[in-house]
Protein backbone atom coordinates (compact mmCIF):
# COMPACT_ATOMS: atom_id res chain seq x y z
CA UNK A 1 0.00 0.00 0.00
CA UNK A 2 0.94 3.26 -0.79
CA UNK A 3 1.59 5.98 2.49
CA UNK A 4 1.24 9.77 2.51
CA UNK A 5 3.97 10.43 5.15
CA UNK A 6 3.36 14.19 5.11
CA UNK A 7 0.55 13.19 6.76
CA UNK A 8 1.84 10.88 9.19
CA UNK A 9 4.88 12.84 10.47
CA UNK A 10 4.81 13.74 14.48
CA UNK A 11 3.63 17.03 15.32
CA UNK A 12 6.36 19.25 16.87
CA UNK A 13 4.43 22.53 18.18
CA UNK A 14 6.91 25.13 19.13
CA UNK A 15 5.64 25.54 22.98
CA UNK A 16 5.29 21.75 23.82
CA UNK A 17 7.84 20.43 26.10
CA UNK A 18 9.79 17.17 26.03
CA UNK A 19 7.17 15.07 27.74
CA UNK A 20 4.74 15.69 24.93
CA UNK A 21 7.51 14.39 22.51
CA UNK A 22 7.53 10.63 24.24
CA UNK A 23 10.05 9.35 26.47
CA UNK A 24 11.51 6.00 25.42
CA UNK A 25 13.40 3.70 27.37
CA UNK A 26 15.82 1.33 25.34
CA UNK A 27 17.06 -1.69 27.42
CA UNK A 28 20.18 -2.82 25.49
CA UNK A 29 23.92 -3.27 25.46
CA UNK A 30 26.34 -5.76 27.11
CA UNK A 31 30.23 -6.22 26.78
CA UNK A 32 31.64 -5.68 23.77
CA UNK A 33 28.10 -4.44 22.25
CA UNK A 34 27.65 -0.64 24.53
CA UNK A 35 28.06 0.67 21.00
CA UNK A 36 24.42 -1.11 19.71
CA UNK A 37 23.02 0.85 23.25
CA UNK A 38 24.89 4.17 22.02
CA UNK A 39 23.18 4.17 18.34
CA UNK A 40 19.60 3.26 19.48
CA UNK A 41 19.93 5.85 21.89
CA UNK A 42 21.59 8.79 19.76
CA UNK A 43 18.89 7.87 16.85
CA UNK A 44 16.06 7.91 19.01
CA UNK A 45 16.81 11.18 19.97
CA UNK A 46 17.93 12.01 16.46
CA UNK A 47 14.74 11.26 15.40
CA UNK A 48 12.65 13.78 17.86
CA UNK A 49 12.13 11.63 20.67
CA UNK A 50 11.46 13.88 24.27
CA UNK A 51 13.79 12.26 26.57
CA UNK A 52 15.57 8.82 26.07
CA UNK A 53 16.38 6.40 29.14
CA UNK A 54 19.20 3.83 28.38
CA UNK A 55 18.95 0.74 30.55
CA UNK A 56 22.46 -1.69 30.43
CA UNK A 57 24.52 -3.09 32.50
CA UNK A 58 26.72 -0.82 35.12
CA UNK A 59 29.57 -2.47 34.10
CA UNK A 60 29.38 -0.90 30.75
CA UNK A 61 27.23 2.42 32.01
CA UNK A 62 29.91 4.71 32.14
CA UNK A 63 31.08 3.91 28.27
CA UNK A 64 27.70 4.81 27.30
CA UNK A 65 26.96 7.91 29.32
CA UNK A 66 30.27 9.59 27.78
CA UNK A 67 28.96 8.94 24.20
CA UNK A 68 26.09 9.89 24.55
CA UNK A 69 25.29 12.19 27.59
CA UNK A 70 21.66 13.42 26.31
CA UNK A 71 20.35 9.59 27.89
CA UNK A 72 19.51 8.96 31.01
CA UNK A 73 21.39 5.97 32.20
CA UNK A 74 19.81 3.59 34.67
CA UNK A 75 22.81 0.86 35.10
CA UNK A 76 21.65 -2.69 36.08
CA UNK A 77 23.31 -5.05 38.17
CA UNK A 78 25.57 -6.91 35.48
CA UNK A 79 27.52 -10.37 35.62
CA UNK A 80 30.58 -10.72 33.11
CA UNK A 81 29.20 -7.60 30.94
CA UNK A 82 25.29 -9.05 30.65
CA UNK A 83 22.10 -7.85 32.51
CA UNK A 84 21.31 -10.13 35.12
CA UNK A 85 17.73 -11.69 34.69
CA UNK A 86 16.36 -10.56 38.20
CA UNK A 87 17.23 -6.89 36.76
CA UNK A 88 13.63 -6.57 35.28
CA UNK A 89 12.44 -5.45 37.97
CA UNK A 90 14.30 -2.64 38.18
CA UNK A 91 13.58 -1.51 34.94
CA UNK A 92 9.53 -2.36 35.07
CA UNK A 93 9.74 0.10 38.59
CA UNK A 94 11.54 2.68 36.21
CA UNK A 95 8.74 2.00 33.60
CA UNK A 96 6.37 3.40 36.07
CA UNK A 97 8.24 5.71 37.73
CA UNK A 98 9.27 7.97 34.35
CA UNK A 99 6.00 7.05 32.81
CA UNK A 100 7.47 5.50 29.69
CA UNK A 101 5.92 5.40 26.45
CA UNK A 102 7.55 3.22 24.37
CA UNK A 103 9.93 0.51 25.39
CA UNK A 104 13.16 -0.77 22.64
CA UNK A 105 14.45 -4.15 24.01
CA UNK A 106 17.02 -6.07 22.38
CA UNK A 107 19.92 -4.64 20.92
CA UNK A 108 23.42 -5.40 21.90
CA UNK A 109 22.31 -7.65 24.94
CA UNK A 110 23.95 -10.77 24.10
CA UNK A 111 22.86 -14.46 24.58
CA UNK A 112 23.67 -13.84 28.45
CA UNK A 113 20.75 -10.69 28.22
CA UNK A 114 18.26 -12.65 26.83
CA UNK A 115 16.48 -14.47 29.56
CA UNK A 116 16.41 -10.68 31.37
CA UNK A 117 14.51 -10.01 28.29
CA UNK A 118 11.95 -12.46 28.41
CA UNK A 119 11.27 -11.32 32.16
CA UNK A 120 10.91 -7.71 31.05
CA UNK A 121 8.59 -8.45 28.35
CA UNK A 122 6.41 -10.77 31.13
CA UNK A 123 6.62 -8.11 33.56
CA UNK A 124 5.21 -4.69 31.33
CA UNK A 125 2.84 -4.21 28.95
CA UNK A 126 3.73 -0.87 27.18
CA UNK A 127 4.50 -0.83 23.65
CA UNK A 128 7.12 -2.22 22.93
CA UNK A 129 9.99 -1.97 19.90
CA UNK A 130 11.41 -5.73 20.01
CA UNK A 131 14.74 -6.41 18.36
CA UNK A 132 17.78 -8.55 18.26
CA UNK A 133 18.66 -11.04 21.31
CA UNK A 134 15.21 -10.40 22.30
CA UNK A 135 13.98 -11.29 19.68
CA UNK A 136 16.43 -14.64 19.67
CA UNK A 137 15.32 -15.05 23.02
CA UNK A 138 11.39 -15.26 21.84
CA UNK A 139 12.96 -17.35 19.50
CA UNK A 140 14.36 -19.90 22.12
CA UNK A 141 10.72 -19.38 24.22
CA UNK A 142 8.41 -19.68 21.41
CA UNK A 143 5.01 -20.03 23.49
CA UNK A 144 5.85 -16.54 24.75
CA UNK A 145 5.24 -15.29 21.08
CA UNK A 146 1.52 -15.26 21.24
CA UNK A 147 1.16 -13.70 25.29
CA UNK A 148 2.69 -10.73 23.07
CA UNK A 149 -1.11 -9.38 21.62
CA UNK A 150 -1.78 -8.42 25.35
CA UNK A 151 0.44 -5.10 24.11
CA UNK A 152 1.12 -2.93 21.07
CA UNK A 153 4.58 -4.16 19.71
CA UNK A 154 6.39 -3.56 16.82
CA UNK A 155 9.15 -6.67 16.00
CA UNK A 156 11.84 -5.92 13.95
CA UNK A 157 13.69 -9.14 12.88
CA UNK A 158 16.34 -9.00 9.70
CA UNK A 159 15.58 -12.99 7.71
CA UNK A 160 18.20 -15.14 10.08
CA UNK A 161 15.82 -13.97 13.07
CA UNK A 162 12.82 -14.33 11.00
CA UNK A 163 13.97 -17.88 10.67
CA UNK A 164 14.33 -18.48 13.98
CA UNK A 165 11.09 -17.14 14.98
CA UNK A 166 8.42 -18.86 13.02
CA UNK A 167 11.05 -21.59 10.80
CA UNK A 168 12.26 -21.76 6.88
CA UNK A 169 10.20 -19.27 4.37
CA UNK A 170 10.75 -18.41 1.46
CA UNK A 171 8.52 -14.74 0.47
CA UNK A 172 9.32 -12.38 2.52
CA UNK A 173 5.55 -10.60 2.79
CA UNK A 174 3.92 -14.48 3.74
CA UNK A 175 6.69 -14.21 6.55
CA UNK A 176 5.86 -11.56 7.73
CA UNK A 177 2.28 -11.73 7.86
CA UNK A 178 2.72 -14.75 9.52
CA UNK A 179 4.57 -13.43 12.45
CA UNK A 180 2.10 -9.87 12.53
CA UNK A 181 -0.61 -12.99 13.01
CA UNK A 182 1.14 -14.64 15.86
CA UNK A 183 1.53 -11.30 18.02
CA UNK A 184 -1.01 -9.46 16.97
CA UNK A 185 1.70 -6.62 16.09
CA UNK A 186 3.69 -4.71 13.58
CA UNK A 187 6.14 -6.97 11.55
CA UNK A 188 9.15 -5.07 10.41
CA UNK A 189 11.69 -7.51 8.17
CA UNK A 190 14.59 -5.88 7.64
CA UNK A 191 16.56 -6.12 4.08
CA UNK A 192 16.68 -4.48 0.48
CA UNK A 193 12.73 -3.50 0.35
CA UNK A 194 12.39 -4.07 3.56
CA UNK A 195 8.57 -5.34 4.30
CA UNK A 196 6.16 -4.05 7.73
CA UNK A 197 2.74 -6.04 7.91
CA UNK A 198 0.19 -5.60 10.16
CA UNK A 199 -3.07 -7.27 10.01
CA UNK A 200 -4.16 -6.91 5.91
CA UNK A 201 -1.89 -3.79 5.67
CA UNK A 202 1.82 -4.20 3.96
CA UNK A 203 4.45 -1.68 3.15
CA UNK A 204 7.22 -2.60 0.94
CA UNK A 205 10.08 -0.46 0.62
CA UNK A 206 11.32 0.62 -2.61
CA UNK A 207 14.42 1.38 -1.35
CA UNK A 208 17.55 -1.49 -1.37
CA UNK A 209 21.39 -0.22 -1.44
CA UNK A 210 24.39 -1.53 -0.02
CA UNK A 211 25.10 1.42 2.74
CA UNK A 212 22.80 -0.16 4.83
CA UNK A 213 24.27 -3.35 5.31
CA UNK A 214 26.57 -2.25 8.56
CA UNK A 215 27.12 -3.47 12.02
CA UNK A 216 25.04 -0.82 13.99
CA UNK A 217 22.74 -0.42 10.87
CA UNK A 218 19.51 -2.40 12.80
CA UNK A 219 20.08 -0.84 16.26
CA UNK A 220 20.02 2.96 14.31
CA UNK A 221 16.77 1.64 13.47
CA UNK A 222 15.50 0.42 16.56
CA UNK A 223 15.99 4.00 17.66
CA UNK A 224 14.24 5.73 15.24
CA UNK A 225 11.06 3.13 15.20
CA UNK A 226 11.19 3.77 19.02
CA UNK A 227 10.94 7.62 18.57
CA UNK A 228 8.43 7.65 16.29
CA UNK A 229 6.16 5.51 18.02
CA UNK A 230 6.53 7.22 20.88
CA UNK A 231 5.48 10.62 19.12
CA UNK A 232 2.87 9.30 16.58
CA UNK A 233 1.29 7.00 19.48
CA UNK A 234 1.05 9.64 22.38
CA UNK A 235 -0.41 12.29 19.80
CA UNK A 236 -2.61 10.33 18.87
CA UNK A 237 -3.25 8.70 22.04
CA UNK A 238 -3.48 5.34 20.37
CA UNK A 239 -0.39 3.12 20.59
CA UNK A 240 -1.70 -0.23 19.15
CA UNK A 241 -3.81 1.65 15.98
CA UNK A 242 -0.45 3.79 15.20
CA UNK A 243 2.35 0.49 15.20
CA UNK A 244 2.10 -0.05 11.28
CA UNK A 245 1.68 3.56 10.21
CA UNK A 246 4.90 4.25 12.49
CA UNK A 247 6.66 1.05 11.70
CA UNK A 248 6.55 2.08 8.00
CA UNK A 249 7.88 5.96 8.37
CA UNK A 250 10.79 4.59 10.40
CA UNK A 251 11.63 2.73 7.51
CA UNK A 252 11.64 5.35 4.98
CA UNK A 253 13.68 7.86 7.52
CA UNK A 254 16.19 5.23 8.03
CA UNK A 255 16.43 4.31 4.32
CA UNK A 256 16.66 8.21 3.39
CA UNK A 257 19.11 9.14 5.83
CA UNK A 258 20.91 6.17 4.29
CA UNK A 259 20.67 7.56 1.00
CA UNK A 260 22.01 11.15 1.97
CA UNK A 261 24.87 9.64 4.21
CA UNK A 262 26.01 7.61 0.94
CA UNK A 263 25.48 10.37 -1.66
CA UNK A 264 28.23 12.21 0.95
CA UNK A 265 30.64 10.12 2.64
CA UNK A 266 29.95 6.95 0.07
CA UNK A 267 28.27 3.50 0.52
CA UNK A 268 31.61 1.63 0.99
CA UNK A 269 32.84 3.98 3.62
CA UNK A 270 29.16 4.69 5.38
CA UNK A 271 28.99 3.95 9.21
CA UNK A 272 26.27 3.32 11.01
CA UNK A 273 26.66 6.20 13.38
CA UNK A 274 26.79 7.83 9.80
CA UNK A 275 22.94 6.91 9.24
CA UNK A 276 21.57 8.65 12.34
CA UNK A 277 23.71 11.87 11.74
CA UNK A 278 21.94 12.73 8.72
CA UNK A 279 18.12 11.30 10.53
CA UNK A 280 17.63 15.03 10.58
CA UNK A 281 18.05 15.74 6.86
CA UNK A 282 15.58 12.66 6.23
CA UNK A 283 12.87 14.40 8.20
CA UNK A 284 13.40 17.46 6.18
CA UNK A 285 13.12 15.78 2.78
CA UNK A 286 9.75 14.03 3.85
CA UNK A 287 8.68 17.34 5.00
Amino acid sequence: MKINFKKIMPLRPDKADKNFFGRVLIAAGSRGMTGAAYLACKAAYRSGAGIVYCALPESEAFIVSCLIPEAVIIALPSSRGFIKPRAYKIVSEKIKKFKIDVLALGPGLGEGGREFAVNLLNSVKIPCVIDADALNALAQNKEYLPKLKNRPCILTPHEGEMKRLIGDFSERIKAAYKLSNITSGAALLKGANSVVCEGKKVYVSSFASSALSKGGSGDVLTGITAAIWAQIGKQKKDFRKTAFQSAALSVEIHALAGKIAAEKIGERSLLASDIADFIGEAFKRIK
